[in-house]
């Protein structure tokens, strides 16, 4: 009796722990996905401990081409909630994060929580998917903004140019013109981060996720290091993205998605969140396939 009662009191810590030894190695790697995606992982150990995940994209290579989690065309139902694994399989992507802030949202534990897979959700901010708007836009939510020849542009005022064929908003701005803009800033802790950043000329995206609420493993970054980390890379745009437990990236394969970072959801490692909506890639494949570790 007293045996099986230590057995069911040590599951939990059991089940964490191996949920733990599933998260991506805390080691350097560089590998290209495929024809015009690049990523890396890098393991950062000054100040606290930080998993960065950078996906490099060329928005001008050989069918790359983005896509913004479609709208449902019910009055007043703006998406059903999925997870980035759901929607990458859904559309038949190649490489797919979370995307825009949205409500309604609780996390109360790991069974009880808003959104479901397949709850109605509701994101904020301008959201273009396939050249159709279902989010309006809102002022204090930048905007990320692809046109139908994939270049692309941020937006401080929430709203994208008329021929916008897919866009994504965010919440502040963290680069402009290749500057930090930091100042106006009211929550700058170290957390789970996703930036999104161009260069001046729009024909390149990074695309940025940070793991944290991780003790000992990844404690997450502030926005000023977000915004450096963006600067460095060489943006001369960035957006800041829904952060937290929603920070997702995945990829596809032969036999589905793989998540690429370590999201946790209701305090669980490797738990996906369903979120409001998404944004994606096409890609070809590529025969290059060079991975570094250390």
């Amino acid at each position: 009796m007293l045996a099986g009662f230590s057995s069911l009191l040590l599951a939990p810590a059991l089940f964490y722990g191996w949920l733990c030894i599933l998260r991506p190695s805390r080691s350097d790697r560089q590998q290209v996905l495929f024809q015009g995606i690049v990523y890396q992982r890098r393991a950062v150990s000054q100040t606290r401990p930080v998993m960065l995940h950078i996906v490099t994209i060329d928005l001008t290579a050989p069918g790359v081409k983005p896509l913004v989690t479609p709208g449902l065309p019910e009055k007043g139902k703006k998406t059903n909630a999925r997870t980035t694994s759901e929607f990458l399989n859904e559309f038949k992507l190649q490489l797919a994060v979370n995307g825009s802030y949205f409500h309604n949202f609780y996390e109360k534990s790991p069974w009880d929580y808003y959104p479901h897979s397949g709850d109605p959700s509701y994101p904020l901010g301008e959201v273009i998917s396939n050249g159709h708007r279902y989010s309006n836009p809102e002022e204090n939510k930048a905007v990320l903004c692809f046109a139908q020849n994939n270049l692309a542009q941020i937006f401080v005022s929430g709203k994208c140019p008329k021929d916008t064929f897919q866009a994504i908003a965010g919440q502040e701005m963290l680069v402009t013109e290749g500057k930090p803009v930091i100042s106006h800033l009211q929550e700058n802790k170290p957390y789970p981060r996703l930036a999104a950043a161009i260069n001046q000329k729009g024909n390149k995206l990074w695309l940025i996720a940070v793991d944290g609420k991780q003790p000992l493993y990844s404690e997450g970054l502030t926005l000023t290091e977000l915004t450096k980390t963006a600067i460095d890379l060489g943006a001369d745009s960035a957006i800041n993205m829904d952060g937290g437990g929603s920070v997702t990236l995945v990829m596809g394969k032969a036999d589905g998605a793989k998540v690429l970072n370590a999201p946790v959801h209701t305090k669980l490692p490797m738990r996906e969140r369903p979120v409001g909506n998404h944004l994606g890639f096409y890609a070809l494949p590529t025969s290059v396939n060079t991975a570094k570790s250390k």
